[in-house]
């Protein structure tokens, strides 16, 4: 059981699995509130859930122990987070949930890209024929 909690896959398809609840349970729960409000309350949730897991497992360390450019890049990763989920909160308010999530899933798309430019990770042919799949199947699916 350990090997396997240990192997990216499974939390890849577990992110995956609650991406696609986040989709329903938002789209439900944005119907009766502005959505913006739905994201701070999602928020508020995600912060006493992750800081519970902290504390459970042991995890907290002191912010000082934290290097300045980790801090940077963390910020500028919440401020990138947020602003993600406040568009897609607004999309998830007028438009279809069906629709909204394959757009939203570009983001595969432009982390490939961004990956190859920013970072150097270097991606097949083959790699990049699954990207070029998956931005045409999320465009078919929003027509």
């Amino acid at each position: 059981m350990k090997s396997l909690l240990g192997q990216w896959q499974l939390w890849a398809l577990l992110s995956a699995g609650f991406a696609a609840l986040t989709a329903i349970f938002a789209k439900i729960g944005v119907e009766a509130v502005a959505s913006d409000f739905a994201t701070f309350i999602r928020t508020i949730v995600i912060l006493a859930l992750v800081s519970a897991i902290l504390i459970a497992t042991g995890q907290w360390q002191p912010p000082g122990s934290v290097p300045g450019r980790t801090w940077l890049y963390l910020v500028l990763s919440g401020c990138a987070t947020g602003a993600s989920w406040l568009c897609y909160f607004r999309a998830l308010k007028i438009g279809d949930a069906a629709r909204v999530a394959p757009v939203d899933k570009l983001s595969v798309v432009f982390v490939a890209i961004f990956g190859a430019l920013l970072l150097g990770e270097k991606l097949s042919l083959l790699n990049w024929f699954g990207v070029a799949l998956i931005a045409g199947g999320a465009i078919l699916v929003a027509l």
